[in-house]
């Protein structure tokens, strides 16, 4: 699943088509454990990430993640000043905007009061990408309407329309003058499909989902001190003595 994750995230990340070598400030809107983040940051990009969930926040504190954390529900918007974002992203969370949980919850009103305050926080002419599954086409329908009405372009980007377990919708949005819809993944990408996830009766550590590193290892934190060089934070030079585990003290 860890593997899933961030390839969605990877792939919304490509959807919003930012500037190359640049270094933005995003927003991760259904965080949860702060997976999507950490691709962001093995990116080179700053982020913010909102949950309703505080365990799923307390598990991305313990992780380590990087970027900031918000405990909020999205259903009462996002809780930010205008234009504080160059993009958004969001795997598997605006969905559950169409559920009523309380008698006072209604999906529609919900679904507008998110847009219509994501249309607010992000820089003119910026993206949002947002990943979702929708029970029906009823649903889908009702989550881009209420975008429109908030004042967004664009449309859904659906990544091999032909398969069971492939296919993936991507809300693309505009927040500026309408511009060209991203060109869908399609079943040429055969490897993808099959490969989506795996599974082993093997017991490893956990690691990094991009790259296979050990967390805490010397690589690791070779690799994390690089990337905050890259994006122009004060970082202690490295040693011999770097990532070296420290002997127990009694």
């Amino acid at each position: 699943m860890i593997d899933v994750q961030t390839k969605m995230a990877g792939r919304a990340l490509e959807l919003l088509c930012l500037p190359e070598g640049q270094p933005c400030y995003l927003l991760d809107i259904g965080c949860g454990s702060g997976l999507s983040g950490d691709y962001l940051s093995d990116e080179g990009h700053y982020w913010v990430g909102i949950d309703i969930s505080p365990a799923m926040l307390d598990a991305a504190l313990d992780r380590d993640t990087e970027g900031d954390l918000l405990l909020g529900d999205m259903g009462q918007g996002i809780p930010f000043k205008p234009g504080s974002f160059d993009g958004c992203i969001s795997i598997s969370a605006i969905q559950w905007l169409c559920n009523a949980n309380k008698k006072s919850d209604v999906p529609a009103k919900r679904l507008y009061c998110f847009f219509s305050s994501l249309y607010s926080v992000l820089v003119r002419g910026a993206r949002a990408v947002l990943q979702l599954y929708p029970e029906n086409s009823e649903q889908l329908e009702l989550i881009t309407t209420q975008a429109t009405k908030a004042g967004f372009t664009g449309g859904v980007v659906v990544d091999f329309p032909n398969s069971a377990k492939a296919k993936k919708f991507y809300l693309c949005l505009f927040s500026g003058p309408s511009t060209f819809l991203p060109k869908a993944l399609n079943e040429s990408n055969d490897e993808e499909e099959t490969r989506e996830s795996e599974f082993t009766s093997e017991r490893i550590p956990y690691r990094m989902a991009r790259r296979g590193l050990v967390r805490k290892s010397r690589q690791w934190v070779l690799e994390k001190k690089a990337r905050r060089r890259r994006q122009g934070r004060e970082v202690r030079p490295d040693t011999p003595y770097t990532g070296r585990r420290r002997k127990p003290r009694f």
